[in-house]
């Protein structure tokens, strides 16, 4: 079984060794620790990960005002100021990562993504033409082309002296690549291939640098030859004259206009008519046409020839799930500081105001973000950790490059949708500071947007998961004999008597004796909620599996029915799945943590993150049997007492991401709203100590009024 299969359907058995390991694990202050505190240095370092000094010197450059966005440019002054700013990078040495040794790259690709997660800070449309460049349309050149190609373009594309695009998607067919519609025919005559639209819907859409930028595209097209369609191939095309930025014959586009965000990047559209280009065109890593048209690939299989092409391509959605949980710590840093200074409402005091971050509500709506997105960086770090295996070919086999494929599939979505609810959230939570764009927090939430649907549809992507739990949970079945087969459909049948019948919700109060420290105690306990977590994948996954099983040899139309009536629990089973990963990336990390008290406070934060999931999901879970109602209503409030807990070390957990004011660049986080508070204290006391406060209406002595003058009543 494959590695990702192994936590897909491994990790959904809680062992005894798993069990054992988990219940020696650290879930409360050694003894003696009664006041834990964060090493705020190690922890920043671990979060740093594997390419720390990478991440460090873009943080360094990011940090530069030059490449800083400036808010209220017309959208063509942020073109022109964000293409300027690659010029930048070229000049720092910041692009040259992931490309080949043999053309001035030095073969680093986990330490390349790194990177360019980090220009976020700068800017995202600064990130994301970035990505275009040199993530999209020079990784297609790397990873789909071969020497030939490399040396012909690839010092072009690094130095941007050849500005480029990547043209995949259509106006008519978005995620599914495979039907797009535009066409690469072999014309053996001339040894050329014709690129062509056929139609409107077959037009080049949303592509970065086609607007005006763009010198040469990464075409996706059908490759056709002797009359045969070999599937999508890709193509490098000419697209402008480099002297008058003109459209070359055969070719042209259109401006796709103002968006919601990034504005910075060009996108347009682009289509071709019968547009020519040589043979040697086609990148020919995966499949190649002889001069007489004749198609040859190392792989036979078009479905895996299709999967594996489109799979070198996979470091966009890593480089977008490591920038969302940046753009996540950004916003909470910045409304964690804001909450500990700004102060609102004298509920405790009468001449004290209380700090934001003291209410719980407030602390609920931060700190359980604050636990996800620690979660999802240490889940976003091993992601990149297996994209550097992979591509370095340390390990490149296909089972590693599917796993790879469904672990990005899986993360990208969470971590960017993550990241828009945590920047509207800190919003919020700053009130109508948070809403100006000197705060970054509308500006950073309208950039993020399209991360939930680019590089795949977040939505898209979790299907791709579920299938891939569904082959896996397969596999479990194809061979074993009816002896297990039918002792797994007896304890299927015991296990779902018992849940439904609530016998488990019985046998969990007997055991806590209606006690809720006792029920606590389970809830929090890692053994405890990796069960409740890999208990609900598993489960959502069977029952899945069971409702679909015999739909391949169903009619297609009918197979279809049946798989889309099911579309919804698949979607939502891989969702759980993805966040069980989190879940288990975070308590790994845990194991790394040396500091005892960073320890403590960081497995206060983890189990946040689980208790916030069930709570999350606790309808599902006393519906299943799998809580008890005692244990269910425990849950929020073990929730409540770790906010408290956390609470003295907010500031730490968010010092520890390691962004300073030049990052963060939000007015709310310099300390000025903590002048504005002393400031506004100190006058007050002094009118207090000088006797000059006014006397409130409300504290007066009670007065009688004269007879006959008494006040009506209605």
């Amino acid at each position: 079984m494959t590695e990702l299969a192994d936590r897909a359907a491994g990790q959904t058995r809680t062992t005894a060794a798993a069990a054992s390991a988990a219940a020696q694990a650290p879930s409360a202050a050694p003894a003696g620790a009664v006041h834990p505190a964060v090493d705020v240095a190690a922890l920043g370092e671990q979060l740093l990960g594997r390419w720390a000094d990478i991440r460090r010197h873009a943080r360094a450059l990011a940090a530069r005002p030059e490449l800083h966005k400036i808010e209220g440019l017309t959208h063509t002054e942020h073109r022109t100021r964000t293409f300027g700013q690659l010029k930048v990078l070229v000049e720092n040495d910041a692009v040259h990562r992931a490309f080949p040794a043999s053309v001035g790259g030095s073969d680093d690709h986990g330490g390349n993504v790194a990177g360019f997660q980090e220009l976020v800070i700068a800017d995202p449309s600064l990130q994301i033409k970035a990505g275009v460049q040199w993530g999209l349309f020079g990784s297609a050149v790397n990873h789909l082309g071969t020497g030939e190609h490399h040396t012909r373009w690839l010092p072009g594309i690094m130095s941007l002296d050849i500005p480029g695009c990547f043209a995949m998607t259509e106006t008519g067919h978005g995620s599914d690549v495979a039907s797009i519609a535009t066409t690469a025919t072999y014309d053996p005559a001339a040894g050329e291939f014709v690129v062509h639209t056929p139609y409107r819907a077959a037009w080049k859409d949303y592509i970065g640098n086609a607007a005006a930028d763009g010198l040469a595209a990464v075409v996706f097209a059908q490759l056709v030859t002797r009359g045969v369609n070999h599937g999508v191939h890709a193509f490098y095309v000419d697209l402008r004259d480099p002297e008058t930025r003109e459209f070359l014959p055969g070719i042209g586009g259109e401006d796709d206009g103002v968006k919601g965000g990034l504005n910075g990047i060009d996108n347009g559209r682009l289509h071709f008519t019968n547009v020519r280009i040589p043979r040697t065109n086609l990148l020919n890593r995966y499949g190649d046409v002889a001069a007489d048209g004749t198609y040859s690939s190392p792989i036979a299989s078009p479905g895996r020839r299709f999967f594996t092409m489109l799979g070198t391509l996979v470091q966009g959605r890593v480089s977008l799930d490591g920038a969302a949980v940046t753009a996540s710590k950004l916003a909470l840093k910045t409304a964690i500081q804001y909450a500990t200074e700004r102060r609102q409402f004298s509920a405790s005091s009468r001449t004290e105001e209380e700090v934001l971050l003291d209410y719980q509500r407030h602390q609920r709506r931060l700190f359980t973000r604050l636990a996800t997105t620690y979660a999802a960086s240490f889940a976003s770090e091993q992601l990149l950790q297996k994209f550097d295996d992979v591509f370095s070919g340390r390990h490149d086999t296909d089972a590693d490059r599917q796993d790879l494929e469904t672990l990005a599939a899986a993360l990208k979505p969470l971590s960017t949708w993550h990241a828009l609810d945590t920047l509207q959230e800190c919003r919020e939570a700053c009130g109508g500071a948070g809403f100006l764009i000197e705060n970054r927090f509308a500006s950073l939430r309208a950039d993020l947007d399209v991360y939930a649907t680019f590089e795949g549809d977040n939505t898209v992507l979790l299907q791709l998961v579920a299938k891939r739990l569904l082959a896996d949970y397969a596999k479990e079945f194809r061979n074993v004999n009816f002896g297990v087969l039918a002792r797994y459909v007896v304890g299927q049948a015991t296990g779902a008597a018992i849940h439904r019948t609530g016998l488990r919700g019985v046998a969990q109060f007997v055991a806590d004796s209606g006690s809720a420290q006792k029920a606590a105690l389970a809830i929090r306990d890692e053994a405890s909620q990796r069960a409740l977590l890999t208990d609900r994948v598993q489960t959502m996954v069977a029952e899945v599996g069971s409702a679909l099983k015999g739909a391949g040899r169903l009619p297609r139309e009918q197979g279809a029915a049946l798989f889309n009536s099911h579309q919804n629990e698949l979607i939502e089973a891989a969702q759980a799945h993805a966040e069980l990963l989190q879940w288990e990336a975070f308590t790994e990390a845990l194991g790394k943590v040396a500091d005892p008290g960073t320890r403590v406070v960081l497995t206060w934060l983890r189990d946040l993150f689980g208790l916030s999931l069930i709570e999350k999901n606790l309808s599902w879970y006393l519906m299943n049997g799998r809580l008890s109602m005692q244990r269910g209503r425990t849950v929020g409030r073990y929730i409540n007492r770790l906010l408290a807990k956390i609470r003295p070390h907010a500031l730490d957990l968010v010092d520890a991401f390691g962004y300073g004011p030049e990052h963060l660049r939000a007015e709310i986080a310099t300390g000025a709203e903590k002048a504005r508070q002393d400031e506004a204290r100190d006058y007050v006391r002094a009118q207090r100590a000088g006797g000059q406060a006014p006397v409130e209406e409300k504290n007066l002595p009670a007065r009688t009024a004269p007879r006959g003058q008494e006040t009506p009543r209605g």
